[in-house]
């Protein structure tokens, strides 16, 4: 099928296979469709139908909510019924060459570990090798299940066959839900990516500052993967504040040592407990890492202070969190193009 999309600036054209979703066939050949989360929410990717015949995938989406007529639809959850045209407001771009293109694969479940009460750490084995960038995400869906998840890998490496992922349990989340109730795996799933603009690349070359809350250290663990393999922080900075409620919610303090072990003294790693603070002896287990209480972007304030000229910051968790922290930045003149963080659930 024939896509036309009218932007501000051009018109683009690419064909879509029959139930490949729009925003994801533009993507995947190359052109740069609007989009945050991908799966439904933001809003985003709204576009209107100017000619042709649409199929709504999960018409109760979240995202609707931002649709302003009729004849406005979700691009990340519609398919096309024949030939389209589609218009949309703002200007649209071919990708960079350089970036890795976002592609369709389906994988399997490899296992699943609890990582807190609430929290479960997942890998996937992929049918097909799959590049991407430290920070990335990608979309999960299940058949069962409508809609696809947004979720950031841990690891990072080049020619993946093997994804990991941090998934928190939802209130009613109908996915996070279904990968706790019974094992999964063995359980076929499809994934589209990489996608996100939260990416991290040695290139930078700035001191970088890490601020996630909850299952948001899934991105925070590649970037530092991909910094501790190129020896940043023999050159650079780095500074992690990761936010939970207490100790029995924190995880990954394991591999987080690690890190830190790993790039020396000039990476600074701070647990942040919002509810209980950590004992002596949690802290003494922990000797790499420093503690601290209060809200995550509150301790992030006052490590900083003085610090946050010249580095590039990148934040992940709850929408509270990453709003206050982009709050405290911008207050603190970091240029707006040196907060990273990507909207998607």
């Amino acid at each position: 099928m024939k896509i036309q999309i009218n932007a501000r600036n051009r018109a683009h054209h690419f064909d879509a296979a029959a139930g490949e979703k729009i925003l994801c066939a533009g993507l995947a050949r190359g052109i740069g469709l609007p989009y945050e989360c991908g799966s439904g929410t933001c809003g985003t990717c709204r576009a209107r139908l100017v000619a042709g015949q649409i199929e709504d995938g999960w018409a109760e989406a979240p995202g609707r909510k931002y649709l302003k007529s009729a004849d406005e639809f979700l691009m990340c959850q519609c398919t096309a019924v024949g030939d389209l045209a589609l218009e949309v407001t703002g200007f649209v771009e071919d990708l960079d060459p350089a970036v890795c293109v976002p592609a369709a694969c389906k994988g399997r479940i490899r296992e699943t570990r609890l990582l807190t009460r609430d929290v479960i750490e997942l890998s996937i084995d992929l049918d097909a090798a799959l590049d991407f960038d430290a920070g990335q995400f990608v979309l999960v869906s299940v058949a069962a299940i409508p809609g696809a998840r947004g979720w950031s890998m841990v690891n990072h490496e080049r020619h993946a066959r093997t994804l990991r992922f941090v998934v928190k349990r939802k209130p009613g989340g109908r996915l996070s839900d279904w990968l706790f109730e019974t094992p999964r795996e063995g359980c076929e799933v499809e994934v589209f990516g990489p996608l996100g603009s939260a990416t991290f690349y040695p290139e930078v070359a700035k001191n970088i500052l890490c601020i996630a809350g909850g299952s948001g250290i899934a991105g925070m663990m590649s970037i530092l993967e991909r910094a501790a393999a190129s020896n940043y922080f023999d050159r650079h900075d780095g500074d992690l504040f990761f936010g939970v409620r207490t100790m029995a919610d924190a995880f990954y303090l394991e591999e987080l040592a690690a890190y830190r072990a790993r790039s020396g003294e000039r990476l600074r790693i701070t647990i942040v407990l919002s509810e209980q603070p950590a004992s002596a002896a949690e802290q003494a287990a922990h000797s790499l890492l420093r503690f601290d209480t209060g809200f995550v972007h509150e301790a992030a304030a006052r490590h900083m202070q003085g610090r946050l000229q010249g580095v590039r910051a990148y934040l992940a968790g709850p929408a509270p969190a990453v709003d206050a922290s982009v709050r405290l930045l911008l207050m603190a003149r970091v240029p707006g193009s040196d907060i990273r963080y990507d909207k998607f659930s």
